[in-house]
């Protein structure tokens, strides 16, 4: 697959944008060469769930360039429409997956970082330059976000003029801040990373790829952080199937 096909996912009723790592390399590459502002994003079960209750996060993923295949449910019910080429595993893409690939997209040469910690930020920083040699990366910490530190952020980006940024405030907070500000952002490429900051800076450590595999990040993220995850693994399902229920018996 080398075109940038949306697909509808069975039975969630959103579409995604399944790409492996070489086909998201080659359209970075074309988004950097371009110069003009593109967004790419990443669906599992929790942006599903946003993407059926809140109509400006559903609108910011109708229009983004990229939706990406990135928890294991949404992967596995795409699967079920028989488009993958070769395995299927291989179009699950979360952003730890593909940023260790960018030392492969053509002219990139500016990166910048936005979230996390001060030390995080900087050790993904670090982590980028070794990734990217020759690239410009810079850091803007992302800690305690709010609407002075948002406008801070934008300032700071028109005078980086980078043409990739990692946005990683995690989910909802970063899609919001790419609902408010994309518009008034410099030309780049942004890619909303969630987590991927601290985990590329060795802050928060990755799941084993086999547990990934096997499609069960999730309890290694709940052992790690229950208080943070509890909701999404045990109580956030259900709402998402209230909603798919509500929008079946609404069309009837």
């Amino acid at each position: 697959m080398t075109t940038l096909e949306r697909q509808q996912i069975p039975f969630l009723e959103v579409d995604a944008t399944p790409l492996r790592v070489p086909e998201l390399v080659e359209a970075l590459s074309r988004y950097i060469q371009d110069g003009s502002t593109r967004t790419v994003l990443g669906h599992n079960l929790h942006s599903v769930t946003l993407t059926l209750s809140d109509d400006g996060f559903r609108t910011l993923y109708e229009r983004s360039d990229v939706v990406l295949l990135d928890g294991a449910p949404v992967l596995w019910l795409w699967g079920r429409t028989g488009n993958a080429e070769g395995p299927v595993m291989d179009y699950r893409l979360g952003s730890t997956d593909w940023l260790p690939a960018l030392d492969q997209v053509q002219g990139l040469e500016r990166i910048a970082v936005v979230g996390a910690g001060a030390e995080a930020n900087a050790g993904a920083v670090a982590r980028l330059k070794a990734i990217v040699p020759g690239a410009n990366v810079s850091g803007f910490p992302g800690e305690n976000w709010n609407p002075g530190l948002e406008d801070a952020a934008v300032q700071w980006l028109h005078r980086q003029r980078p043409q990739l940024v990692l946005l990683g405030l995690g989910m909802p907070l970063q899609e919001e801040v790419l609902q408010r500000r994309l518009e008034a952002l410099p030309p780049a490429v942004y890619c909303a990373v969630g987590g991927a900051i601290e985990q590329l800076a060795g802050v928060q450590k990755l799941a084993p790829r086999w547990l990934g595999r096997l499609g069960l990040e999730w309890a290694w993220r709940l052992l790690l952080h229950p208080r943070r995850v509890a909701y999404r693994v045990f109580g956030e399902p259900w709402v998402l199937l209230w909603l798919l229920a509500g929008r079946r018996l609404r069309r009837r």
